[in-house]
């Protein structure tokens, strides 16, 4: 008997998928499933909630001034 470790995710049906190297030629198998419980449960991101709130200044690439680099010494 054999062993291999492929990393996977369980998608939102509660399904996982399995892709096994061509080098594997047997018959049977028998899955064992070892996971990681969340400590939250994953919300979906919802994009755009602050779409035109946030300005950025027009000299945001210029260089910062040295005295910023040489402040809190």
């Amino acid at each position: 008997m054999q062993a291999i470790e492929l990393p996977v995710e369980i998608d939102c049906n509660h399904q996982i998928h399995l892709q096994l190297p061509k080098t594997i030629h047997a018959r049977k198998a028998k899955v064992i499933v070892i996971y990681e419980e969340s400590e939250q449960p994953v919300k979906p991101i919802t994009l755009g909630l602050f779409k035109g709130k946030i300005q950025v200044s027009d000299d945001f690439n210029e260089p910062l001034p040295d005295n910023f680099w040489l402040e809190g010494r």
